[in-house]
């Protein structure tokens, strides 16, 4: 009887293993990994994080209208685990001073603004906010509405003298934020 049941509980923890497994991948095979470092100068920015797409849904919108992401809650700037922005020197991230380092980058989306948050929590998965205590910084970023929609959520950088405008495009919204060596 001992081992029926120990048989039991093995092929149900094979089972679980086994659809956790199956969902981790089509996780990422839905919304990839990306990446993007730039050297501009001295300077080097470097952003970890995963693309999801839009399919056919609305992202960006209040709870009322059914969006993916509704205005005035927590995003974690892409899926999957947290993005993740890292500088190799001191940087003014849209005018505000912040240290070289490795930071968790998420969002607060709004409809005219997006708040940006850089966090010192690392290594941890998105769908979980951070602690607030832990924002080494907060910046309001204006939104850029797209004529042409951006399927795949993209991060890109382009580098203009000695700033890094560091690029986020997703369905019909486009956020700039310069970055600045110090």
């Amino acid at each position: 009887m001992k081992k029926k049941i120990l048989i039991g509980v093995a092929v149900v923890i094979l089972l679980l293993v086994g659809a956790l497994i199956y969902l981790n991948n089509r996780n990422r095979t839905l919304s990839p990994p990306g990446s993007e470092q730039l050297a501009n100068g001295n300077l080097s920015v470097s952003i970890q994080y995963s693309r999801p797409s839009v399919r056919n849904r609305m992202i960006f919108g209040t709870k009322e209208e059914g969006a993916l992401q509704p205005y005035g809650e927590y995003w974690r700037l892409g899926a999957n685990e947290a993005t993740e922005i890292s500088f190799n020197r001191n940087v003014s991230f849209n005018g505000s001073e912040v240290a070289a380092g490795k930071y968790r980058i998420y969002a607060i989306p709004g409809a005219d603004a997006f708040e940006l948050a850089l966090n010192s929590e690392l290594g941890v998965w998105g769908v979980f906010e951070p602690d607030a205590e832990k924002d080494v910084l907060r910046t309001k970023v204006p939104v850029e509405r797209l004529s042409n929609p951006v399927e795949q959520y993209t991060i890109r950088m382009e580098a203009k003298g000695d700033t890094t405008n560091v690029f986020f495009e997703w369905e019909k919204v486009r956020l700039m934020v310069p970055v600045v060596p110090n």
